[in-house]
């Protein structure tokens, strides 16, 4: 991550779970945003890391389900469709293996039902 300090303009942390901020804030240029979209259960960074660059965290929530239905049915419209990855539950661990090698391309779908059968 030192290689990419200050290389971001903006960045959409989704992770629900507790996680240090400070690496993800050094990843910002001057100016950048942090955008909180996931629940972690507290949200603790180093004054610094935000006041030196003048730096932002921001959060969103998904707005519900009818925000949701009307995004769903406008990109159904528009022909607008996820880049995934559609994997069986018995390939999680090497899912895994490719993201510490950074070879992936597309978020990762566990075909939950197939993988069942």
């Amino acid at each position: 991550m030192k290689a990419e300090a200050k290389s971001l303009d903006f960045i959409i942390d989704t992770a629900a779970g507790d996680h240090p901020f400070d690496p993800y804030m050094s990843l910002l240029k001057t100016g950048g945003v942090l955008a909180l979209v996931g629940f972690p259960s507290e949200v603790k960074f180093h004054p610094a890391s935000l006041n030196i660059g003048m730096k932002t965290v921001s959060g969103s929530i998904t707005g519900g389900t009818k925000l949701t239905r009307e995004m769903i049915d406008f990109c159904a419209a528009h022909k607008v469709y996820p880049n995934i990855e559609i994997i069986p539950i018995h390939y999680a661990n090497e899912a895994l293996e490719r993201l510490i090698k950074r070879d992936v391309r597309y978020r990762f779908v566990i075909d939950i039902e197939n993988s069942l059968k």
